[in-house]
């Protein structure tokens, strides 16, 4: 039996043959499914931040496979292929409807908004999450733009600038603290009309349920 060639370019004798090094791919690949699963309420914020730590130190492919091994496949939580996931969408509209992206939709990495006196909404409840910034450039003019939020989606608005227009922030109820899945930055320029961030509206069996009970 002939001896194996180390990486080295040695000879050496029979044995294990060595680990399979993990490349950029495969650390971002592992990186991406532990951010939708933090998205989903899968991970604690802890765990997120131990297995990305462990993720990104990661040397060989045995090291990563541990850190996914105890979350649903993939196709499971509706998540997509790389190739499904746009580095960047524009939206271009004049006096239109309203445009809306909601369900299952996957965030890009930018959103360009060029609207005039359309109504916005970008539903994050149940979007695909595989980055964690959203730089959203705005260039709006009339109307509304409403992103609604999930726990674990936090929006900075710091960046826009308002001509005659103002911000709303509805934050959701108090509850257990999420990790950030997703950073959403507005950037640009909002001009008559509002921005609105906010949870998803309760159902009617919710708000049934949260009614104090009067004796």
């Amino acid at each position: 039996m002939s001896a194996d060639v180390s990486p080295t370019g040695k000879r050496s004798g029979p044995g294990p043959s060595p680990e399979l090094r993990a490349s950029h791919a495969d650390r971002d690949r592992v990186v991406d499914l532990l951010r939708i699963a933090a998205g989903d309420g899968l991970l604690t914020a802890e765990e997120l931040d131990e297995r990305l730590e462990a993720a990104l130190s990661a040397r060989t492919v045995s090291e990563l496979a541990p850190l996914t091994a105890d979350l649903p496949p993939v196709s499971a939580r509706g998540a997509v292929s790389t190739a499904e996931v746009k580095d960047v969408v524009r939206i271009e509209q004049v006096h239109s409807g309203t445009i809306e992206r909601g369900g299952r939709w996957v965030v890009p990495r930018r959103i360009e908004l060029a609207v005039t006196y359309c109504d916005v909404v970008l539903d994050f409840t149940d979007a695909v999450i595989t980055h964690d910034t959203l730089r959203i450039e705005v260039g709006m003019t009339g109307k509304t733009l409403t992103l609604v939020t999930r726990p674990g989606v936090v929006v900075d608005t710091d960046g826009l600038r308002l001509v005659h227009s103002r911000v709303t922030h509805r934050h959701a109820p108090p509850g257990p603290d999420a990790p950030v899945a997703l950073r959403v930055e507005l950037v640009g320029r909002k001009a008559h009309g509002r921005v609105v961030v906010r949870p998803p509206r309760r159902t009617f069996g919710q708000w049934l349920r949260r009614r104090p009970t009067h004796r």
